[in-house]
């Protein structure tokens, strides 16, 4: 099996020639002689009631089994040892969840208890050690910097106040897809780039270009993905020393200096007129962070890159989902372009925030691609608090909890024949008819649930349903000429996308 131990073997040469590499090797030798004497008379004194576990190796447990998508090997070690699994990784323990009563216990009824979150490299590098929302520790500044965010900074009203930036970025996406004359574009870079426009203007009130001299967009992808990389020293601190080896952590320190520096000058430009912006739809999410006299600088520029985080990614990977479902099944993409066409017909504009209420079956598109795609595959990792117990079996304090929101939202105890696409399951009178994103039915969870559920899920939607109506509204979609099937080879990072971009000709509809 496919390791993320192959994310090293391009470094060998360097690990060998290091002063560190035998000197572990002999320990790894010591311990796992160690380890296999000890675990001969094994612990049958040992009264806790612990979840099942795979067989694990000294050092690094079961670091060896985490694939390079660890949500589909995660499932398949859940198949063989239980959805509630319990893993050695590396001096971490981690408990896997891919069952539904017990990410109901965990995000409902212990919420608070597995609230925390885990203090990990590229996250402390990036987000002033843990001062934003997503990655922050439990506590009281978290409660504040959140109920901001869902009061404030994300609010429905404060999500509609941005409907003239979703509307006037995606007629620049339908012009560029016009100026292409119908011929083959790159989808993902026009929505990917869609996505980062509209969270700047969010943000800043203004647009910062590919041409600008500090290269914004280019930092924030490549922190996007330092975020899904895998630091072996957050697991083993020993071996952090490879971290440094493989060139993780130059990367890391760079982009965080470029990020800290670029992030200075909007903030001190939206400081500058921050009084002469007195209506609330009018201010930028950093207007409002400024507002509190109690928010430090390095505050701030976190909770702005959450909004990046959080919302670049999830965007363009939504559309970029639902559009290759859609490709692949030409039944479900009539339907849609059908009932965005009617709901437009008659109408001489362009699609609209007004529009998007009444697309029933569109929203229930989305909801089936969140469910077989959901961006974040494992949710955003957890810690446990203190001891306590999950299904009759004992957690120890600094459990670090990984739920798979994609095994639980295709297991087919609860979803029937989980592998197809079926937006009609959202549907009135469908089996998941009553299902949202607020994460209160615990097969579905796209987003998560509970406290630390995702706050940017309205803005995220608001942005992806008009993009997608749009794109339905202005153009016949289809794959190249010679391009029959779609590689649907996935990608993970903070997210999990397509390995490939998708390539695809736009022409005007056939009305």
């Amino acid at each position: 099996m496919v390791t993320m131990f192959s994310l090293y073997l391009p470094y060998f040469d360097k690990l060998v020639f290091h002063p560190f590499f035998f000197p572990t090797v002999l320990l790894f030798i010591i311990l796992y002689y160690k380890s296999f004497s000890s675990n001969s008379g094994s612990s049958k004194n040992n009264t806790k009631m612990l979840p099942p576990s795979p067989p694990k190796l000294p050092i690094i447990g079961n670091l060896h089994q985490i694939g390079l998508l660890p949500h589909r090997s995660l499932q398949s070690l859940s198949q063989k040892y239980g959805k509630l699994m319990l893993l050695k990784l590396g001096s971490k323990q981690a408990l896997v969840v891919s069952s539904v009563d017990a990410a109901r216990e965990i995000m409902r009824t212990n919420d608070v208890n597995f609230s925390n979150r885990p203090k990990l490299r590229a996250s402390s590098r990036l987000f002033s050690n843990g001062k934003d929302v997503a990655f922050a520790p439990y506590g009281d500044s978290w409660r504040k910097m959140k109920s901001m965010c869902v009061m404030q900074l994300l609010s429905n009203k404060k999500v509609e106040s941005f409907r003239r930036i979703r509307e006037e970025e995606t007629l620049l996406v339908v012009e560029k897809l016009n100026r292409s004359s119908s011929s083959v574009v790159n989808l993902t870079e026009m929505v990917m780039t869609y996505a980062f426009d509209v969270t700047c203007r969010a943000s800043f009130g203004k647009k910062y270009s590919k041409n600008h001299d500090n290269n914004f967009e280019d930092s924030i992808t490549e922190a996007l993905k330092l975020l899904g990389e895998f630091f072996l020293g957050d697991f083993v601190p020993g071996l952090s020393w490879i971290d440094r080896l493989t060139g993780l952590e130059g990367r890391l320190e760079k982009v965080a200096q470029q990020l800290d520096s670029f992030l200075e000058k909007p903030i001190h430009e939206q400081q500058v007129h921050l009084n002469t912006k007195t209506n609330i739809e009018d201010k930028s999410f950093v207007d409002i962070l400024l507002e509190d006299d109690d928010l430090a600088l390095d505050s701030i520029k976190a909770v702005v890159l959450d909004m990046f985080a959080a919302g670049v990614d999830t965007i363009y990977t939504l559309v970029e989902w639902v559009i290759v479902e859609l490709l692949r099944h030409p039944e479900e993409m009539r339907q849609v372009e059908e009932e965005v066409r009617k709901q437009m017909k008659g109408k001489d504009r362009r699609v609209s925030d007004d529009d998007l209420k009444d697309l029933s079956y569109l929203k229930a598109v989305i909801k089936e691609a969140l469910r077989m795609h959901p961006p974040g595959p494992l949710l955003v990792f957890r810690e446990s608090l203190k001891d306590t117990k999950v299904n009759g079996f004992n957690i120890d304090a600094e459990t670090l909890v990984i739920i798979n929101a994609w095994a639980i939202q295709n297991d087919p105890m609860f979803w029937e024949e989980p592998g197809e696409f079926r937006p009609e399951r959202f549907m009135n009178g469908g089996s998941s008819s009553s299902f949202d994103f607020k994460g209160q039915d615990f097969q579905y969870i796209p987003f998560g649930s509970g406290r630390r559920s995702c706050p940017g899920v309205p803005f995220a939607i608001a942005n992806a349903e008009l993009m997608i109506a749009t794109l339905m509204f202005e153009f016949d979609l289809k794959l190249p000429d010679g391009c029959e099937m779609l590689d649907m080879a996935e990608i993970a990072g903070l997210t999990v996308r397509r390995r490939d971009p998708l390539m695809i000709i736009a022409a005007p509809p056939a009305f």
